[in-house]
């Protein structure tokens, strides 16, 4: 009898051990339901807000889609990319990968502005940009997901990091894309799933100019057509801009990989892709199988998500998403 009372409270002290444990885990406090009783509405808030900015200019949904990526890539899904420079603090926005590139900041304002209202200091800018994403390609014809919320935001930005490397380039090589998904967590299949992004939206000519005029695996009418508007000398029509797809450059599709396929991806990191190497059989399938994308998408944006939120005590729930309270 004492040996199974002693083998039972044995289980019990493990399972508690493993409570703890698990506790831990980077998305171990995010739910879909961590507003249900303290700012009910926030989800129809937020969608109102999305709809009414991607109607008046479809390419935001794109631009709040690509603030999620470069806010989670550094130091996870914290909202350290909203907070602005001041005298005595260095943000994220001027570092190499978002300088004169990441947009859609007044809209996360706007949001931001209208959930005060609703329920003040209750949900998170992080949280914000999360269910803007997720709004933003539903509305361009994507696909729905329930999107776990409960994160905080960082009194912190990095721009180290963000200027190191974290956030892949559009020159990178198949390998360099691989290794820096992996570093926050994301496969092979997460990667191409989430280059698919690509469907919806513009780049400059910066990004492009040296795949457009130096690649090898491009199609030469399509160069040539890209070249019209992004001239060979660095400095001349940088901002200039050309969609990523070229096909229905306002509608979540798969037509980007059926791009890939005929060797029109605008970046190089697109084209890489699908170049003979270890991805080309992903992107033949998503290119002949939308459900298998827009399921594969899901799965990618849901992972990166999960990218160490803040929870519990960490972090603050700020009252201006561009400034630390």
């Amino acid at each position: 009898m004492a040996s199974s009372f002693s083998s039972s409270a044995n289980i019990v002290a493990l399972a508690v051990l493993l409570l703890l444990l698990t506790a831990g885990t980077s998305s171990a406090n995010l739910s879909n339901n961590f507003y249900s009783k303290r700012c009910p509405n926030v989800f129809n808030t937020v969608k109102s807000v999305v709809k009414s900015a991607v109607a008046k200019e479809p390419r935001i949904g794109a631009s709040i889609l690509r603030l999620f990526f470069h806010d989670c890539f550094v130091n996870g899904c914290d909202g350290s990319l909203l907070l602005d420079d001041t005298a005595s603090f260095l943000g994220e926005k001027t570092a190499a990968a978002n300088n004169n590139s990441v947009r859609g900041f007044e809209v996360i304002d706007a949001i931001k502005s209208r959930v005060e209202k609703l329920c003040p200091g209750v949900v998170s800018c992080a949280d914000i940009l999360a269910i803007a994403s997720r709004d933003s390609v539903v509305l361009l014809g994507g696909p729905f997901w329930k999107v776990k919320v409960g994160r905080r935001d960082s009194r912190t930005a990095n721009f180290t990091a963000a200027n190191t490397g974290v956030i892949p380039p559009p020159t990178s090589n198949l390998t360099n894309l691989i290794n820096t998904f992996q570093a926050q967590g994301l496969s092979t299949k997460d990667m191409v799933a989430l280059s698919g992004a690509h469907t919806i939206g513009k780049a400059r000519c910066t990004s492009f100019r040296d795949h457009i005029y130096n690649g090898t695996n491009i199609d030469r009418k399509f160069a040539l057509l890209r070249q019209r508007k992004c001239p060979r000398t660095n400095g001349t029509g940088d901002n200039n801009l050309a969609v990523l797809d070229l096909r229905t450059p306002k509608h979540f599709d798969n037509n980007y990989f059926k791009n890939l396929l005929n060797k029109k991806g605008l970046l190089n990191s697109d084209q890489v892709l699908f170049n003979g190497g270890s991805t080309d059989s992903l992107v033949r399938t998503y290119s002949q199988n939308n459900n298998v994308f827009d399921s594969d998408f899901v799965t990618a944006m849901i992972k990166m998500g999960d990218i160490k939120p803040l929870t519990g005590s960490r972090g603050e729930i700020r009252k201006n998403c561009r400034r630390v309270n």
